[in-house]
């Protein structure tokens, strides 16, 4: 719908308002002025009504007829009005104009009902004795008491009309001059109100062209010129705000152009919002050509895609390590966080991608060396100890006996690091390539073959070990792999106990995973060692460990272990109460509840 300017509503709005003003003027100065008229022609012949009755008081009956017709048609042409005498049963006596004996008996007629009640009668209608629209005044006759009739008077409105007539028309003539003499007026009123919006609306044209040294004049009605203040102000903020958020994007831009880290902004229909040029290049693409697009048209590798698509349907931060295959393998440490709007409103996630291809390579090394130096080191290991075995059998020194004492002692536990050594290395290995192959198995075996392992250290130590596993829980377990982790958990469990203390193996089955809780009440771990205490070679108290015979590397094969289960574990700890490692593992699909 095409929109008209404002003058053009304002003006005719204004002549129009004039035009019904002079209409209703003119309709209530006419109503009156009819109504005052119609009162004084009333109040007149009431009076001539009554003039009449003093006339002919005591004559109102048939024996004076003759005589009432004289005085009656005398009275009528001296007063220029029609006078009817008429009886208490309605026939009529006589009358100024019209021969009595002739008229219809007036008994129903309003104003004559009216006066038969002792009440002055009126009535405005049209004769048809003399074809024009009169007023009828009617008074009651009454002697002591007793109604002898009533005594009508009538003049005709044609006058009255017709004067009224002359009234409308010179009424239509001046309210005609006054509108065109008040239209100059109103386009002049309509101008200086609309003048200074269509300047205000001409500055905030320019203003939004992005013209904020536009300055509106502060002119006209009080009103105009506050709003024309108030949009001087909203340019200048609007200026200042349009360059704070330039300046603050130069920077974001800025520092996501420095960062080593791929930077991806999706919204919730899985778009791209922001890619940084460490992501372009890192998937191959054009940083500035992507905004807009669908993330499955921006990067072709299914494992982000699924991550994307995981995100977007949880409500918390998530973590992920993946690999992208192509002409280059690569591996991401991917991390995902909710993007919110200005009002909290969910939007989309952040997802910030960690490449860690070259950490990776420099771990294989590692793990490659570790390996092979381990592998190489035990066949010297293992000829040493044969050596130092064979010299004590023949040593008859007590102080060679020493030292060869302490040769065997130091061989044994390097013996025991290159054997860690080499199961951490075989273990990684195969968490890294997924090969460890897990079969539903019941727990309780392994935990009584881990107990049998112990056997001999717990006997040393006087330890109670007692072991609380339903028998019928099963689990997806590598059993040699999950034994060696309960081996390494129970060995610490009892190296650090009291002698004649306990140990406990509690197994429970959980919502969703099932719960293998090595606990002891031994000396306990301060709670600043906890977070590294499955680091490799960590040590909570070096110089005891060293004289309990640990290599260090117990504890990280744990951890392994349980990654290659796809489980996590835990630790808490108390200082003189005791440990509790808890194994949490996946539970099998087919027994969850």
């Amino acid at each position: 719908m095409k929109r008209r300017r404002l003058i053009w509503q304002l003006y005719p709005s204004f002549l129009l308002l004039i035009l019904l003003v002079l209409l209703a003027v003119s309709w209530f100065v006419l109503t009156e002025l009819r109504s005052f008229h119609y009162q004084q022609t009333s109040r007149d012949l009431s009076a001539r009504a009554r003039l009449v009755i003093e006339q002919i008081s005591g004559q109102l009956n048939k024996n004076y007829q003759v005589w009432l017709n004289q005085q009656i048609k005398n009275l009528g042409e001296k007063s220029a009005t029609r006078i009817t005498v008429v009886l208490a049963d309605g026939r009529v006596l006589a009358d100024s104009d019209e021969d009595p004996l002739r008229m219809d008996n007036h008994a129903q007629r309003p104003e004559i009902l009216t006066a038969f009640t002792g009440r002055e009668g009126l009535s405005i209608r049209f004769s048809q004795t003399l074809g024009q629209t009169l007023m009828y005044v009617a008074l009651p006759v009454s002697v002591d008491g007793q109604l002898l009739g009533c005594v009508r008077t009538a003049m005709p409105l044609s006058d009255i009309d017709r004067t009224f007539r002359v009234i409308h028309w010179k009424m239509l003539v001046g309210g005609l001059l006054i509108a065109l003499l008040a239209a100059p007026i109103c386009w002049w009123m309509s101008r200086r109100i609309s003048r200074p919006l269509e300047q205000m609306t001409a500055g905030a044209q320019q203003i939004s062209r992005g013209e904020f040294s536009v300055l509106l004049e502060e002119a006209g009605s009080e009103e105009s010129s506050r709003l024309a203040a108030a949009m001087n102000q909203m340019a200048r903020q609007l200026s200042e705000r349009i360059e704070r958020e330039v300046k603050q994007r130069s920077e974001i831009e800025a520092i996501l152009g420095c960062m080593v880290e791929g930077i991806i902004a999706v919204d919730n229909d899985e778009r791209v919002i922001r890619l940084n040029m460490a992501a372009a290049e890192l998937f191959g693409v054009s940083s500035k050509r992507q905004p807009g697009r669908p993330i499955q048209e921006v990067i072709r590798q299914s494992d982000l895609q699924r991550f994307v698509q995981q995100a977007l349907d949880l409500q918390e931060p998530l973590e992920e390590e993946l690999v992208l295959h192509g002409p280059r393998q690569r591996y991401l440490h991917v991390q995902a966080t909710p993007l919110t709007g200005s009002v909290d409103e969910r939007i989309g996630v952040l997802i910030v991608l960690h490449d860690l291809t070259r950490l990776r390579q420099l771990e294989s090394v590692r793990r490659d060396f570790v390996a092979n130096v381990s592998h190489e080191l035990k066949t010297p290991i293992t000829a040493i100890r044969g050596a130092v075995e064979t010299l004590l059998d023949d040593a008859e020194d007590e102080a060679c006996k020493r030292f060869l004492g302490i040769i065997f002692k130091q061989s044994e536990r390097l013996n025991a690091l290159v054997e860690d050594l080499l199961d951490l290395s075989r273990i990684e290995q195969g968490v890294l390539a997924d090969s460890w192959e897990l079969q539903t198995a019941p727990l309780l075996p392994v935990l009584v073959s881990s107990r049998t392992a112990c056997e001999s250290l717990i006997a040393k130590r006087q330890i109670e070990l007692k072991i609380f596993c339903p028998a019928k829980l099963r689990a997806r377990i590598n059993p040699p792999l999950l034994e060696q982790a309960v081996i390494n958990l129970l060995t610490n469990a009892i190296k650090y106990s009291a002698e004649n203390s306990r140990v406990v193996i509690d197994v429970a089955q959980l919502e969703e995973q099932i719960s293998i809780r090595v606990q002891d009440f031994g000396c306990g771990i301060a709670k600043e060692h906890l977070p590294r205490l499955f680091e490799r070679f960590y040590r909570v108290d070096l110089a005891r460990s060293r004289n309990l015979g640990g290599t260090g590397l117990g504890l990280a094969i744990v951890k392994h272990v349980v990654q290659a289960h796809r489980g996590e574990v835990r630790v808490t700890s108390t200082p003189g109460e005791g440990s509790c490692f808890t194994i949490l593992l996946p539970r099998p699909s087919g027994l969850r509840g």
